[in-house]
């Protein structure tokens, strides 16, 4: 049996609260050979969280927002929420590897500066598209690194609009390592940071010569590089403290997070926001 399916209880839930954890694959901790699992072969976990993050992408107003989740596997494909959105893996994790491959298609929406904008001198800039990011995720894990449960991934996930919003490219990769701390408490720690293209910097971060004069904000040309850097600390805890047999489990989750380049300088950030972000949130989810 996989750690991989002990670890979607309670890690890949708060995939839904802005991460992007990989899938992760050993053998179970703390469990004897004959024991049953919920997550042998197909399993759903159905979560509902609450998140507070900045209103839009460099802004010093936070927001709280309810944020529903669904996670789990289905004929030996994994499917994880990526916030909001869900990435697929095909590849299947082997019992017992030192080393496990991930692989496969990710869609995620954003809404960044759609609605929910606290700023009004931000809002006068107009409200923008949708955007609908889809391309490939890969990642490698290397399994039981200073304990026989434990994990150390790299991700990246590689996205373009599709939309017709910002039509540009994400590039988004991740470092994650997990360790279980009991039979029912889980935690992952994961730095990541976000590249963009120059697509994806006019639209959310340049200010046109009409956006200044309805704003009041300088004109401002924003050009691709790394948008931001960040890290993440998750803690997981199975409710009848046993994460094997399913039932109700409790997430928390904090992270920091610090905008770079052009979208630090652009004027929505730092004349009216900040380079800071931060975010967190509690959410409660069912394994069956």
């Amino acid at each position: 049996m996989k750690q991989s399916h002990m670890i979607r209880h309670a890690i890949l839930l708060s995939l839904g609260f802005g991460l992007s954890s990989p899938l992760l694959a050993q053998e179970e901790p703390m469990r004897g050979p004959a024991e049953e699992s919920v997550f042998d072969g197909d399993y759903l976990t159905a979560g509902i969280g609450v998140a507070v993050g900045s209103s839009y992408e460099g802004s010093d107003n936070y927001t709280v927002s309810p944020l529903p989740v669904v996670l789990g596997s289905f004929g030996g494909v994994d499917f994880q929420p990526r916030g909001p959105g869900v990435a697929l893996d095909f590849i299947p994790d082997r019992d017992g590897a030192k080393v496990d491959f991930i692989f496969g298609p990710v869609v995620r929406a954003r809404f960044d500066r759609h609605n929910s904008i606290e700023d009004e001198v931000v809002k006068s800039l107009g409200k923008l598209d949708f955007a609908v990011e889809v391309g490939p995720f890969a990642g490698v894990q290397v399994n039981r690194v200073l304990n026989p449960y434990d994990s150390l991934t790299a991700q990246v996930d590689v996205r373009w609009d599709v939309a017709g919003a910002h039509d540009g490219m994400v590039v988004f990769p991740s470092l994650t390592y997990f360790t279980p701390l009991s039979r029912g408490i889980a935690t992952s720690f994961s730095i990541n940071a976000e590249y963009v293209d120059d697509d994806y910097a006019d639209y959310y971060f340049s200010i046109s010569p009409t956006g200044s004069a309805a704003s009041g904000l300088p004109t401002f040309t924003a050009d691709s590089g790394w948008k931001n850097v960040g890290a993440t600390m998750l803690t997981a805890v199975d409710l009848d403290g046993d994460v094997t047999n399913g039932g109700f489990s409790m997430i928390f989750l904090g992270g920091y997070s610090r905008m770079l380049g052009d979208p630090k300088r652009s004027p929505v950030t730092s004349v009216r926001g900040s380079a800071n972000q931060f975010f967190g949130a509690i959410g409660v989810g069912y394994t069956f």
